[in-house]
């Protein structure tokens, strides 16, 4: 990389891909209320490889505590109820006709704190990601050092500039977990 710029706008292009990923990870991890997300990126075994539940399936929230699961395609039932069982989220899902039924029981106080701490890990994964983006933008930096094109003042500046985009990416990823804590230990 041959300027300071590029290297920023690259570091803040890897975290910001980190972070829209653990959003919509968040969106999926179980609270007290039924939402399609939750089921949305099961990874399904279907025509030689994995899919998302959602591109083979319409999925619905008939109620509050209950998911509905439609496959286009009928023959899709059984490996659909054998990802969302591997998936531990901890819901059986009924087989009804040519659909699956899932119906959320309420979170008890242990299962809370287990949603919890498997979003704090997700969250702890995304900042590793924030971490190794700054540190191959410091890399990036120390290589224009050594070019000699750009003074040591430059390339502190630069390095300063990556530390406060790391800041300000965790924080957003901290503030986003803390959310999602809340909304699931609320009862």
């Amino acid at each position: 990389m041959s300027d300071p710029d590029t290297i920023l706008l690259e570091a803040e292009a890897a975290m910001e891909k980190a972070l829209e990923y653990l959003k919509q990870e968040l969106k999926g991890a179980r609270t007290g209320r039924a939402s399609t997300a939750m089921v949305d990126f099961i990874k399904v075994e279907a025509y030689g490889s994995f899919v998302d539940l959602k591109t083979l399936a319409a999925v619905s929230v008939p109620e509050p505590t209950q998911i509905l699961i439609k496959p286009f395609d009928s023959t899709l039932l059984h490996p659909i109820k054998n990802a969302i069982d591997k998936s531990g989220m901890g819901v059986n899902p009924m087989p009804e006709g040519k659909a699956l039924r899932i119906n959320l029981p309420p979170m008890s106080g242990d299962r809370r704190q287990k949603e919890a701490l498997r979003i704090k890990k997700m969250a702890e994964e995304t900042k590793i990601i924030f971490r190794n983006a700054r540190r191959d933008a410091n890399k990036h930096a120390d290589d224009l050092k050594k070019d000699g094109a750009h003074s040591e003042d430059d390339i502190k500046q630069l390095k300063d500039e990556i530390q406060e985009l790391l800041k300000k990416f965790e924080t957003e990823a901290d503030k986003r977990v803390d959310e999602k804590t809340k909304e699931i230990m609320t009862i």
